[in-house]
């Protein structure tokens, strides 16, 4: 099939598309409510304590029973990994690179199985399910590629200009040993798939860990790394909750590095805990964001009001990457709001697995609850509602975690305007200038991404002076998201991020490495 799915082409899908996801889909309803168990040192682990997860969607659908760590299976990882990691790092480059083009060939292969899985786990869309599904694909080929491509980060540098004597030298980048990957509840199959294939091609092995909203990606991940004949212990996966088994993980002394994806305040702690034990360790932090959008006097609304419905709406508004905060020149604002309404208004919010509806449900009870909260906020603040603020609950909707979009007019000085909501809500300014709307877009102290809608001579304006990670000008296809590996590295600046340094992009595998000098007198 010639079409390929990203983020930016996924909102014309060919019908065989749809096909395949309904019938993946219908196969999977038959084996829900099954057990799941660990998976260590090559083997499913069942455990006496188990989480029964069910869907947001409909909380009376039961998905399976995961089985729940305990800190004894924290350390028998830890030790399986450290006994599995000299024979990993040893393989050479090309067969650890073919290993994860294997695992991306049985992942891809079941595609529509783990998008239909993560439509029902998280609430997505299906299309939002296969783009997270195929994005993870991406990522094992993609850093298997980059890897080859920089020759294992081995290079040859000049001899030492000795007479008489040859004194060779080079730079190679080693691995550190075993990875952690903790992962968030939004984009559970990328954000936990992505860096262990970073980890694993740099010769790392890796223990995950998701979130308990959804361990259902996880477990299926875990599926795709046995069955491609990655080794015992070199991928293991737990599943607990974060105050335990997520604490004795990221405490052990056995941890070489971390990848963490979430919140500020964690990835805050996670960091300081990094540099405060015997010696520092790498912690690869992306810690949300609370991302702006400039519309000036010369943007095409049209294509500023689809590009911001998508960002601001996709997935529920539960992306690091959504738009939050969006300023509008004076001149057009009322032109734009009419416009937003009419999409707004628009999308169908009901069961995601069913093409017709656009938005699903927040993930979990307490976004929903947050939710009505932030609404009573908005309105208690001074807000004014343009669009949403209310919950659906008639029919089917009454079981599961429904929002409608809510598009809100507010004072500068409202404090959800420096709040990551996670949510669909819009918050909206008008502005008297670009270089006002600049001022308010970059008085954040996170920076992840960015949008902007204006003339083409103002563009690089925009880009000399936002401060964020990932800038997007004029596209209809997100104001704010739609990243994809291979097109549009991903990493935040300020407190988003913890390296400077982006996700999929050509600096991001050296950060799991570690630099070793070789000089070698023949």
């Amino acid at each position: 099939m010639s079409f390929r799915l990203t983020y930016a082409t996924m909102f014309n899908p060919p019908a065989s598309m749809h096909d395949a996801f309904d019938a993946a889909l219908a196969q999977l309803r038959t084996g829900l409510g099954a057990a799941h168990g660990l998976y260590l040192d090559g083997a499913d682990v069942m455990r006496a304590e188990t989480q029964r997860l069910v869907s947001p969607i409909d909380t009376r659908l039961t998905l399976g029973d995961f089985a729940l760590a305990t800190p004894a299976d924290v350390d028998r990882a830890l030790q399986v990994a450290q006994a599995a990691f000299p024979a990993w790092r040893a393989r050479p480059t090309a067969e650890r690179a073919a290993l994860l083009r294997r695992v991306a060939d049985v992942m891809e292969a079941r595609v529509y199985t783990i998008a239909a899985a993560l439509a029902l786990e998280v609430g997505k869309n299906r299309m939002e399910a296969l783009g997270e599904a195929q994005e993870t694909v991406d990522f094992f080929r993609q850093y298997a590629d980059d890897f080859e491509r920089a020759h294992g980060f081995d290079v040859p540098l000049p001899d030492d200009p000795l007479d008489g004597i040859v004194s060779t030298n080079r730079s190679v980048l080693r691995p550190y040993g075993v990875w952690l990957v903790i992962s968030p509840f939004n984009f559970p199959l990328a954000l936990m798939g992505g860096p262990t294939a970073a980890a694993l091609v740099t010769g790392n092995v890796v223990v995950a860990k998701g979130s308990t909203h959804t361990p259902w990606a996880g477990r299926l991940l875990a599926d795709c790394l046995r069955d491609a004949g990655v080794p015992p212990g070199v991928f293991q996966w737990l599943h607990g909750a974060a105050d335990d088994i997520g604490r004795a993980l990221s405490e052990h002394p056995d941890v070489a590095g971390i990848t963490f994806t979430g919140s500020v305040a964690v990835g805050r702690r996670l960091l300081a805990q990094s540099v405060s034990g015997r010696y520092p360790r790498p912690c690869i932090a992306e810690m949300g964001g609370k991302n702006p959008c400039i519309v000036t006097e010369h943007a095409d609304l049209d294509v500023a009001a689809a590009g911001i419905v998508r960002s601001a709406y996709g997935l529920s508004g539960q992306k690091c990457s959504a738009l939050s905060r969006l300023y509008v020149h004076q001149a057009v604002a009322d032109g734009l709001i009419e416009r937003l309404q009419a999409q707004a208004g628009a999308i169908s919010v009901g069961d995601p697995t069913e093409r017709r509806h656009w938005m699903g449900p927040v993930n979990n009870a307490a976004a929903h609850a947050h939710y009505r909260r932030h609404v009573q906020q908005l309105r208690e603040g001074g807000a004014t509602l343009l669009a949403g603020g209310t919950v659906p609950a008639e029919g089917e909707l009454a079981h599961g975690y429904y929002v409608s979009p809510v598009l809100a007019e507010a004072p500068a000085a409202h404090p959800l305007w420096q709040q990551e909501l996670f949510l669909p809500i819009l918050m909206l300014q008008r502005v008297g200038s670009k270089e006002e709307a600049m001022r308010l877009a970059n008085a954040s102290d996170v920076g992840l991404t960015a949008g902007f809608y204006g003339a083409a001579d103002e563009v690089p304006w925009f880009h000399d002076h936002i401060e964020a990670g990932v800038t997007y000008a004029n596209r209809a296809q997100g104001a704010t998201t739609g990243a994809w590996p291979g097109y549009q590295p991903f990493g935040g600046w300020k407190g988003s991020g913890s390296t400077g340094k982006a996700i999929a992009s050509f600096y991001y595998l050296p950060l799991y490495l570690r630099e070793q000098s070789r000089t070698v007198v023949r």
